[in-house]
């Protein structure tokens, strides 16, 4: 009898890890909307959104493409983009004069200021308080580098 009251768990474990992973897809559905939206505003692509994002500082084009989570040339074809229109620069890398690093220009640093702005608005983590946001952040980077 112990037997059969020990067979569902690994079952309400799956349905609990696949109610799990729908959140999470569902949630990242809804940023992608949401940062979609918000680029659509200043005219630019999600994609070049989610690249003036990321770049926190100068960076070579494989730490962005990591930080974009593609395929550096993914993020070579978004950063041409972004430099045709005076948004970044490619520049010599100070140290490894094979690379270069990509810098935000002027105009490009102002744009990322009012994404940011943006994106913040209506976020679809808003509601959620401070201390909500860093437990779920802290939660799902446990998560994410599981070994």
């Amino acid at each position: 009898m112990g037997a059969m009251t020990k067979s569902p768990e690994p079952q309400s474990q799956a349905v609990a890890e696949r109610q799990l992973c729908g959140l999470v897809d569902g949630l990242a559905q809804r940023i992608s909307e949401h940062v979609r939206a918000r680029a659509a505003t200043l005219g630019i692509t999600a994609a070049q959104a989610v690249a003036l994002r990321e770049m926190t500082g100068p960076m070579t084009m494989r730490e962005l493409a990591e930080r974009m989570n593609c395929e550096p040339s993914n993020a070579t074809f978004v950063v041409d983009k972004l430099e045709k229109n005076g948004l970044v620069e490619r520049r010599p890398h100070p140290t490894d004069r094979r690379a270069r690093h990509l810098v935000l220009t002027g105009e490009g640093a102002a744009l990322r200021t009012r994404l940011l702005d943006l994106l913040h608005v209506d976020s679809p983590v808003a509601s959620l308080a401070p201390e909500e946001q860093r437990l779920l952040r802290d939660l799902l980077e446990r998560a994410v580098t599981a070994s």
